[in-house]
């Protein structure tokens, strides 16, 4: 006798690298139960993972004034995914990151009736708190994942909880680099990580190789690796190097690379905690319009350091240049000068394992997969 069960269809929405990894990783768990559907949009990765796509939005990630050219498209997806929901029955959204575009979506769902969860909380701490009424009324459940998150969120009467960093899930945090103690700065490993959004690479990857050549010309035998997040990325990279710039490449392995390396150069964001977990120093650097920072952003910014390595430590526990604007030869000479300091490589190297080690002990996918089953049944 066959006994036809009717499926929970969740809806996942991503828009950039980063969260289509974490739905993906998501999509994979909930998968096991044969009684959910998932639909979304998002990239290859959750395509991989068995979502079914209505738009990849992965392509189309921006940051900051950069963002505004992708305004109409983005308002296209979100009209393409109301006449989704409106036309599907939907048991659950999932939106994860990028708040300018997901809070939009997460307002449609509400507007339908469909509980709605933030996977990835939304920077309030740092910049817009008052956003937090914005975010009361499109959340029914706020999955964090930095530690101090939950309790900030809670104290605000939103139903947050801690789950872990999907990032995190692969990282061993070992001990720090003992071979440090027979390091020589001109043998060094370099990691360059140029970031995974095309406006990130845009404004980062060729003052990066002139922070490379800088340093390549007075230790020769350094050697250097790039991160790129996929194929087409690696292409992107190879099309702009710098003709005297020497590097290999490797894709997708952030935290691989950063523990064969004795130092790197990364763009803010989530991968500095990959970096960190690695125990890899490293110096991290953002541009952004000198303009808009010097009338709005900083003004805006709520933190006294602007990488999360650093609000995490709670001190500069790595050189922050955030936002860079034009020179690179402060953040050559920071470079050079720590990377002659065995002990600090040490030091650092230990200090990164260990504040990322908190963030290691729960599985961040399993535990939203369980939160979302536990919404499910509550239907």
């Amino acid at each position: 006798m066959t006994t036809n069960v009717q499926k929970h269809r969740i809806f996942l929405s991503a828009a950039e690298p980063s969260a289509d990894a974490h739905c993906a990783a998501l999509a994979h768990v909930l998968s096991r139960r044969d009684d959910i559907e998932l639909v979304g949009v998002g990239g290859p990765k959750m395509a991989e993972a068995g979502v079914e796509l209505l738009e990849s939005t992965v392509r189309h990630a921006a940051m900051t004034y950069k963002a505004f050219a992708k305004v109409l498209y983005f308002r296209g997806v979100i009209k393409k995914i109301k006449n989704y929901l409106m036309d599907n029955r939907t048991d659950l959204v999932i939106v994860c990151d990028s708040p300018a575009f997901n809070f939009h979506v997460a307002k449609v769902a509400k507007s339908l009736g469909t509980k709605t969860v933030f996977y990835v909380a939304p920077q309030l701490w740092a910049w817009a708190p008052w956003r937090i009424n914005k975010l009361k009324k499109s959340c029914d459940k706020l999955c964090c994942i930095l530690p101090f998150e939950e309790a900030w969120f809670k104290e605000r009467s939103v139903g947050a909880e801690f789950v872990g960093n999907p990032l995190l899930e692969e990282s061993s945090c070992e001990p720090a680099k003992k071979y440090y103690l027979g390091f020589e700065p001109d043998r060094a490993k370099i990691a360059i990580m140029p970031g995974s959004r095309a406006a990130e690479i845009q404004s980062l990857w060729i003052p990066m190789q002139q922070i490379a050549l800088g340093l390549q010309g007075k230790y020769p035998k350094m050697q250097f690796t790039v991160v790129a997040l996929d194929d087409e990325t690696e292409q992107t990279l190879r099309s702009q190097q710098l003709q005297d710039f020497s590097c290999e490449y490797s894709i997708g392995s952030v935290y691989s690379t950063a523990k064969a390396s004795d130092f790197a150069i990364v763009t803010s964001g989530s991968a500095t905690l990959q970096v960190a977990s690695a125990g890899c120093p490293m110096v991290i650097m953002y541009q952004s319009s000198k303009v808009l920072w010097h009338l709005v952003g900083r003004w805006l910014v709520n933190t006294e350091h602007l990488s999360l390595v650093n609000i995490l430590a709670k001190h500069e526990l790595v050189p922050e240049f955030m936002p860079y604007f034009d020179s690179v030869e402060p953040i050559e000479s920071r470079i050079e000068g720590l990377l002659v300091l065995k002990d600090l490589l040490v030091r650092t190297s230990s200090e990164l394992v260990e504040l990322i080690r908190s963030l290691t002990d729960k599985h961040a996918s399993e535990r939203v997969a369980q939160i979302v089953e536990d919404m499910l049944n509550q239907k």
